[in-house]
């Protein structure tokens, strides 16, 4: 069972991906079909070195490191923030943009997603000039997935394989939910204030607040801003050995429900680029709306193939 929203037999978009930029295809440059003469040859050349030098310097001032305008948050004021985006945005029907860049292949589509806290989730992708072709639901344990295409009913644990079938983000369902809801779950809640500890980010601009995972490592949550206007913009999941596991950057901010929450979040794995990973763009959302009845589970549809599954690599 391999399919998925962000896989190649539902939506592919071959050579337009950011990958495909810049390739001699759409939007790429053409040939000059006239050589230029030795004066216009300079003349470019010229121009290309003053194009360099502004890009050199332009880099060099984006390179430049921003310091803390305000005296730095305890550990308490950052987790008091946290909590507090958690505690209000405990769920949310939503239709998103579904975006990946795996295997140098663009894939997308639109998802319909209810999503809990606590890890219940389902997905329904659909295609332009298809409609729904994949469905997804969990109640944290358990999973099903419908496969339209193949007519094909699976079933098996909630693990992160499992969860990540139909959006590639290969985490535990109450951590892919905290991803959606635009934060990330703590390694323990309450997290403990003498556990954990504040520095700053000079290249983001943004206060870090590592928080120490009980499996090795930390989950580092960038919150940008100080008192009332803090703003998570991301979180990195770093292992025991000081590798990144995941990260997530949350962008592009506005009000929704009274909360401050991302338009665009993304999401890739280890050392991964985000244009390597998944892309959700908002088209609209409802916050803490009552899921309806039945939400969280699927039943195969009559005729459909059955496969019992159990947990392997995430697809």
């Amino acid at each position: 069972m391999t399919i998925g929203i962000i896989s190649p037999r539902l939506a592919p978009d071959r050579g337009r991906g950011r990958r495909a930029e810049g390739s001699a295809g759409e939007g790429a440059p053409l040939p000059n079909p006239l050589p230029a003469s030795r004066g216009e040859g300079a003349r470019t050349r010229g121009l290309a070195t003053s194009v360099a030098a502004v890009c050199v310097a332009a880099c060099c001032a984006h390179a430049q490191p921003i310091a803390r305008p305000y005296p730095a948050p305890a550990p308490d004021a950052l987790i008091a923030a946290l909590a507090a985006q958690q505690t209000a945005v405990r769920g949310m029907n939503a239709r998103v943009r579904a975006t990946s860049w795996l295997g140098g292949e663009r894939v997308r589509a639109t998802v319909n997603m209810q999503v809990e806290r606590d890890g219940h989730l389902r997905f329904e992708a659909e295609v332009s000039l298809q409609g729904t072709v994949a469905t997804l639901a969990t109640d944290g344990s358990t999973f099903e997935f419908y496969d339209a295409h193949k007519n094909e009913f699976s079933r098996g644990p909630a693990c992160p394989a499992n969860v990540a079938t139909l959006v590639r983000i290969p985490l535990a369902p109450a951590d892919v939910a905290a991803v959606l809801l635009g934060d990330a779950r703590p390694p323990a809640a309450p997290i403990d204030p003498t556990t954990a500890s504040v520095g700053w980010d000079p290249n983001r601009g943004a206060d870090v607040l590592a928080v120490p995972s009980p499996e090795g490592g930390t989950l580092q949550y960038f919150l940008r801003g100080d008192e009332a206007a803090r703003t998570l913009i991301a979180v990195d999941r770093i292992g025991a050995n000081g590798a990144p596991l995941w990260r997530t950057a949350y962008e592009d901010h506005e009000t929704a429900g009274g909360v401050r929450l991302p338009q665009t979040i993304r999401f890739a794995e280890g050392k991964g680029s985000f244009d390597d990973g998944v892309e959700i763009k908002f088209k609209d959302r409802a916050i803490n709306a009552a899921p309806p009845a039945g939400a969280f589970t699927l039943a195969p549809p009559a005729g459909a193939s059955v496969v019992d599954v159990g947990c392997g690599p995430a697809r």
